[in-house]
């Protein structure tokens, strides 16, 4: 079984349980925002935000067109964005807060009556609470992302909220820490969250390495290039 929704296709990645605001100029978008608005109660107030593999699908002056998206320019597992407060501009324009909300896996990704991209998705599983594992690895993945913070801006605030719950830190974890655009849709699309704790452990041990070993010497730039997130 799939669900067909409005997508928005991004250049980032959103997580469940974490904030998205977005400005809203492009008519079909508007449109699209209108039209969840005045959905009834009983439908979801939610939209998915698919990751684009490269570009952009927003037109930069909202009048240009683009070339249409297809299902091979995302990323296959994206995160629905529930509408939580809407402000309308004069001009028509939204100013939007969203919460990412439920993961799915991309089926295809079309152009049709609306004026805005449809996908048809299937839903991916929640884990009713976290596992042993993944509350054991938890502390470990706090630590190594506090030691990874205070490495990246020194003597700045760290954490002053901790989660309690093991798959909110790795949500949390995984928008919050510089990776790129690669690594985080692979952390979103981790089967459960001990897989993704664990993989959030093995990044923040690495890029903690790094930084410590930038202050440390003055190593060549060119020897620690890797790749930079375009989020």
């Amino acid at each position: 079984m799939s669900d067909r929704l409005p997508v928005f296709p991004l250049s980032t990645v959103l997580f469940p349980g974490l904030v998205l605001p977005l400005h809203i100029f492009e008519e079909r978008y508007r449109t699209m925002v209108r039209e969840l608005v005045a959905a009834s109660e009983e439908t979801p107030h939610e939209f998915g935000v698919v990751t684009l593999r490269h570009g952009s699908e927003v037109a930069e002056d909202g009048d240009s067109p683009v070339p249409p998206v297809t299902a091979t320019d995302v990323y296959d597992v994206g995160c629905t964005a529930e509408l939580r407060h809407v402000t309308e501009l004069p001009d028509g324009r939204f100013d939007i807060m969203t919460v990412g909300r439920r993961r799915f896996t991309v089926l295809s990704v079309e152009q049709g009556a609306e004026p805005y991209l449809t996908a048809h998705v299937r839903w991916l599983p929640d884990e009713e609470r976290p596992s042993e594992t993944a509350t054991l690895l938890a502390p470990r993945v706090l630590t190594a992302f506090r030691t990874y913070l205070e490495l990246l801006r020194p003597n700045s605030e760290t954490l002053d909220q901790v989660p309690d719950d093991a798959t909110v830190l790795s949500h949390l974890v995984a928008a919050t820490a510089q990776l790129t655009l690669e690594e985080r849709q692979l952390l979103l699309a981790m089967p459960d969250t001990a897989s993704r704790l664990r993989a959030e452990l093995r990044i923040l041990n690495r890029e903690a390495g790094l930084l410590a070993r930038v202050r440390a010497v003055p190593v060549p730039l060119s020897d620690l290039a890797r790749p930079s997130s375009p989020n």
